[in-house]
């Protein structure tokens, strides 16, 4: 019987060798990993099991990486998950990103890479809940920290853990400017491996969702070149 703390990981890869070398090195690790040759069956072990981080490659036979990455980030809002791509292009990163994925990898890649990236994520989406039960209010949101819910106007929000500590980042210093780098040290980390198109990503889908006009935001504001600031009502 796998011990219930150990974080669970499912790879959804369609090529066995890939699949295979990523198991090994996970489960050198100390995780927990379950196995999917389609996005499909990724879904259903989604589905059944709980699972803690999503491995996801974006050509799967069947529906693809991006699909998949749609269906399960409506389904597990808190589910966290790094998209693979063989193409190395912008467009790529960003549509998975767009599509609410947490971050991404180009193959080919170091699997110990990898495994920092997960173990990066993890702690991201445990970091709200080592924080006190302190209820923060401002304007008309309200942030649960322990249970990671966001309100505004008393209606709750669905955010990744991601969006979610960027939002109380912002909430906890109202007028403040930030620099991306700044966003992507303090969320991500200092060990995360990546560029700042990740930070702008994750700002424009905040505000799809807690913005009455995202295309005019009124809360979270840019500072052209610079970064963003969390405007002081």
């Amino acid at each position: 019987m796998k011990n219930l703390n150990i974080p669970k990981i499912l790879i959804v890869e369609d090529e066995s060798s890939i699949r295979g070398f990523l198991k090994i090195n996970l489960k050198r690790n100390n995780f927990y990993v379950a196995e999917a040759e389609s996005g499909e069956e990724g879904i259903r072990i989604a589905r059944s099991e709980n699972i803690d981080v999503v491995i996801l490659d974006i050509m799967l036979p069947g529906i693809d990486g991006y699909k998949v990455c749609e269906i399960l980030r409506k389904e597990f809002p808190k589910i966290g998950i790094i998209m693979l791509t063989a193409k190395g292009q912008d467009i790529d990163k960003i549509m998975g990103l767009e599509y609410g994925a947490d971050d991404y990898m180009i193959k080919p890649f170091n699997p110990m890479e990898l495994v920092l990236r997960v173990k990066s994520l993890l702690r991201r989406m445990e970091a709200p809940k080592t924080n006190s039960y302190k209820i923060i209010e401002y304007g008309p949101f309200r942030i649960d920290s322990y249970s990671q819910k966001l309100y505004k106007n008393d209606v709750n929000i669905d955010l990744t853990p991601t969006e979610f500590l960027i939002i109380k980042l912002f909430i906890k210093n109202p007028g403040r400017a930030f620099k991306r780098d700044e966003i992507l040290n303090i969320v991500w980390g200092y060990d995360f491996i990546g560029d700042t198109k990740i930070v702008d990503v994750n700002i424009r889908r905040l505000r799809a969702k807690i913005e009455d006009n995202p295309s005019d935001p009124f809360f979270i504001e840019t500072i052209w070149g610079t970064g963003y600031r969390w405007r002081n009502l």
